[in-house]
């Protein structure tokens, strides 16, 4: 998932002392998600819709220790951008892990617990692959 021309600006506001904004966010997540090798990753619009969150991003790992490892590296992004700590659900089995991190939820997935719960039509966004089949 390609990250917007707006990241360098991004980071120099926040290492400028200003607060960071929820496209910061969601750039920093991104790219935790992209360095842990996260697969079928999904962004979805919340905005308007709940209050739970601006942002969705679903994400695959391979194993329960990659879903772990996704998570781990997520939590401390969020928290090296100057971001507090998410919350984190989940983590000692890893089938699913939960990340709150403010305005944006994080669900990191074994592919088969992904499958199950199917966020992506709940939430109305295409799964990967099956964009435009019906």
């Amino acid at each position: 998932m390609p990250l917007p021309a707006a990241a360098p600006a991004a980071r120099s506001a926040a290492s400028s002392g200003q607060a960071p904004t929820a496209d910061f966010l969601s750039q920093i997540i991104v790219e935790g998600l992209e360095d842990a090798k996260a697969e079928d990753v999904v962004s979805i619009d919340l905005f308007g819709r709940t209050t739970l969150a601006d942002r969705m991003f679903i994400a695959s790992g391979r194993s329960s220790v990659h879903v772990g490892a996704i998570a781990d590296r997520v939590v401390r992004a969020c928290r090296d951008a100057g971001f507090p700590s998410p919350k984190v659900e989940g983590m000692p089995l890893c089938d699913w892990v939960l990340l709150d991190a403010q305005n944006a939820i994080v669900h990191i997935f074994r592919p088969d617990v992904r499958r199950f719960y199917n966020l992506e039509k709940m939430w109305g966004a295409d799964r990967p692959g099956e964009a435009g089949k019906s």
